[in-house]
């Protein structure tokens, strides 16, 4: 029987996922879906996604742009690809060529603060900006990897050599943060390409990034044309059609940890690579033999902004609440005034008793995405919860847990945190190697949780960070970078004529 494309659907119509389990149309899908477009049926979920013509075709000029430039690179030379980070770099250092990216971008903030979003990722604040042009320059000046051999056998007459090359076209699908965009076209200093979908809050500003500052780059560095390409589409549904293409060699999401496992289903589905940087949310342990000023720092330090790698989770053992848990409290309410605000505390049912009283019953403004909300400073949690990642605004947010010992805090992180990041305050290296040893995570310390950061830590911008909840990750670090973007090919180089099996 030969295939047809829909043209239509019809409300009701059972569509088969899983194998074994049947979802139905529904009647809005049925009424929305025109000739041209697409669904996909999730086959974990079961969750149907309709993906609109217009969406599609956004993602495929993108792609078509980035597979045809692919085919080039191989030709462009290390030279090429310097002078198009530097030039990228030059630009956005430029005032006169940032002005109109700066417009586009407070335009961005504008709408989204009118629709109640949070802004403090969306921000191109001149740190952000200093940061864009530092992370190009990086690039500029790392050594290139391509053609590096990795492992040489010799053999009687020949010689095989595995070295490294380019991946091919690299997909990123992120949330409003005009940075990631500098970061992500660190995948061309391998001579891979790459498409961008970027939220619908900072779509202007990409925009204005691609016209004013990448375009010109690419153009006077001598690099085919789309070997960086945006989908220029606000909705969700290019995001889905740009993971379904096949012709991708790697899809990187980051974002919530809902949107982002969505996401990787989609492009697991066709068979494409994909790498989530979804949920985050660091958790800390204050040890029986824990520094009281050490731990103090290490809150505080871990507070001071709203990010994947921010305290999210804080355990106390219980033979140190008399003094710890003052001092936790206290760290928290000076990382709340660090930013002008009062701090939101979630506090585990079961050990309510120990923080006082008066933070339950006082109720305060909480600055929340939507503007100052009267809120209590703190509210009990179940623990069933204690993995909810706070994406708080200004005012910070975090949760409490009191604990017997680091082992029931370690029992604790395995069972509900994503996963990502654990912190130790303890003055016992055998305990800490213990708890390194039992916890599942990929990023492990002793102090604060924000270092963990591809440019912070590793001096090259980073592309994502990865928890562990979907599995642990295959010979490569948790933080994922332009320079780890490669794949590895084999030559033999023969020296004797005669040689033959």
């Amino acid at each position: 029987m030969s295939a047809t494309n829909l043209t239509s659907l019809t409300a009701g119509t059972p569509l088969v996922f899983g194998g074994d389990r049947v979802t139905y149309v529904s009647e809005e899908l049925a009424a929305a879906f025109s000739a041209g477009d697409a669904i996909v049926v999730l086959q974990d979920s079961g969750d149907v996604l309709h993906v609109p013509a217009t969406d599609r075709s956004a993602a495929a000029l993108a792609v078509d742009a980035a597979h045809d430039a692919f085919a080039s690179m191989g030709s462009v030379t290390d030279g090429g690809l310097e002078r198009f980070f530097e030039t990228f770099a030059r630009r956005l250092e430029d005032d006169g060529c940032f002005a109109p990216i700066a417009a586009a971008n407070a335009e961005d903030v504008e709408r989204a603060r009118a629709r109640g979003r949070s802004v403090t990722r969306l921000i191109l604040s001149g740190r952000m900006r200093a940061d864009m042009i530092a992370g190009l320059r990086t690039w500029a000046a790392l050594p290139s990897a391509r053609g590096q051999v990795v492992h040489e056998l010799d053999h009687d007459g020949w010689r095989l050599q595995q070295f490294r090359d380019r991946l091919g076209v690299v997909a990123f699908v992120f949330e409003g943060r005009p940075n990631v965009f500098a970061d992500a076209c660190g995948v061309l200093r391998g001579g891979n390409t790459v498409v961008f979908r970027i939220g619908s809050d900072a779509l202007g500003t990409a925009r204005a990034i691609v016209e004013h500052a990448l375009d010109p780059a690419l153009e006077e560095a001598g690099l085919p044309p789309g070997a960086a390409s945006l989908v220029d589409a606000p909705s969700h549904a290019a995001g889905w059609a740009l993971f379904a293409d096949t012709r991708l060699a790697l899809a990187v999401a980051r974002g919530s940890g809902a949107a982002v496992s969505q996401l990787g289903a989609v492009a697991q589905q066709v068979g494409n690579p994909v790498s989530m940087h979804g949920t985050g949310g660091a958790w800390m342990v204050a040890a029986t033999t824990a520094d009281a000023e050490r731990f103090a720092a290490a809150v505080r330090h871990s507070l001071d902004r709203k990010v994947c790698n921010t305290l999210n989770t804080c355990c106390i053992v219980r033979d140190r609440v008399d003094d710890l848990v003052p001092v936790f409290l206290e760290a928290v309410e000076a990382a709340g005034a660090a930013r002008g605000t009062n701090p939101k505390l979630h506090v585990r049912d079961s050990d309510r008793a120990q923080v006082p009283a008066d933070w339950f019953d006082t109720v305060v403004p909480i600055a929340r995405a939507e503007g100052p909300v009267d809120e209590p400073r703190a509210e009990p949690i179940a623990t069933s919860r204690l993995g909810v990642e706070w994406e708080w605004e200004d005012s910070p947010e975090v949760t409490l847990v009191v604990v017997d010992d680091v082992d029931e805090a370690t029992e604790l992180f395995n069972r509900y945190s994503p996963h990502f990041v654990l912190s130790l305050l303890s003055e016992d290296a055998a305990e800490r190697s213990r708890v390194e040893g039992a916890a599942n995570a990929p990023f492990v310390g002793d102090g604060f949780t924000r270092w963990v950061d591809g440019q912070y830590a590793l001096g090259t911008p980073e592309l994502g960070l990865s928890n562990w909840q979907l599995g642990r990750l295959l010979g490569r670090s948790g933080i994922l970078s332009g320079d780890g973007i490669h794949t590895l090919r084999i030559r033999a180089v023969q020296h004797d004529p005669d040689v033959h099996r």
